[in-house]
């Protein structure tokens, strides 16, 4: 089982709101990620969804982006982002997915030997500027949801698992310095974490970096040239 992952996908099926507006990277970018996703993925493989996943402002609108992702290979794990506005409780996502499709959100996922955890997060303390209160606020509150989500987690970790963090968010600042999370995922030995959020040709942030002892996968469709990113294979 090979797991992938790919976010920002920012899919419009329903609700018109192209994304080619922001330069040629997002061309046809939907074709282009699908020929990819079909010429990787095997029905038995898992990709991962960190995030941003559609336009669509209420759950009734998400359901041709959902049929979009059932129509691909593999099972696909969503997460929240910051634009998916039509994710309500996850009691409400969770009736609506199609086969295959799984959400995340304060629990822990298992499949087969893999086991996910992770929360949408939010910007992060830099010690050159203070975060506003609203914004430490909602930092705070996403802390504790990852705590919740890896707290379910380690109730069911076997010796034998592979745990893969997902967030939307980066887990730290722009100078990738120390966290809530990251503080979180060393102590719980979680060695591998995906997100998303960042975007545009100016983005400096780097693909895959080692720290702390982890590998951290940026994801976003437009800066991996719209190709799934691998990232761990369970035999």
């Amino acid at each position: 089982m090979k797991i992938f992952a790919i976010s920002d996908l920012h899919l419009s099926n329903t609700v018109a709101k192209p994304m080619d507006i922001f330069g040629k990277s997002w061309e046809n970018y939907i074709e282009k990620i699908t020929a990819d996703w079909q010429s990787k993925v095997s029905d038995e493989d898992v990709v991962l969804l960190p995030g941003d996943l559609s336009w669509a402002m209420r759950i009734d609108e998400v359901k041709e982006d959902f049929d979009f992702l059932a129509s691909l290979k593999g099972r696909k794990v969503i997460l929240r982002g910051n634009h998916d506005y039509w994710w309500n409780t996850i009691s409400q996502v969770r009736s609506a997915l199609p086969d295959g499709v799984f959400a995340l959100q304060n629990d822990v996922l298992r499949i087969d030997r893999l086991l996910l955890c992770g929360t949408r997060g939010w910007v992060c303390p830099d010690g050159m500027s203070k975060l506003s209160d609203q914004d430490r606020k909602i930092y705070l509150r996403e802390v504790q949801r990852l705590q919740l989500s890896i707290k379910a987690m380690n109730a069911v970790r076997r010796p034998d698992d592979v745990v893969i963090a997902m967030m939307h968010y980066p887990p730290f600042n722009a100078r990738y310095e120390q966290s809530d999370f990251t503080v979180q995922f060393v102590q719980n030995d979680i060695r591998q974490v995906v997100y998303g959020h960042l975007h545009g040709k100016d983005c400096r942030a780097e693909l895959h970096l080692k720290k702390f002892g982890i590998e951290f996968y940026l994801t976003s469709c437009d800066l991996v040239d719209n190709s799934l990113t691998f990232i761990n294979e369970i035999n």
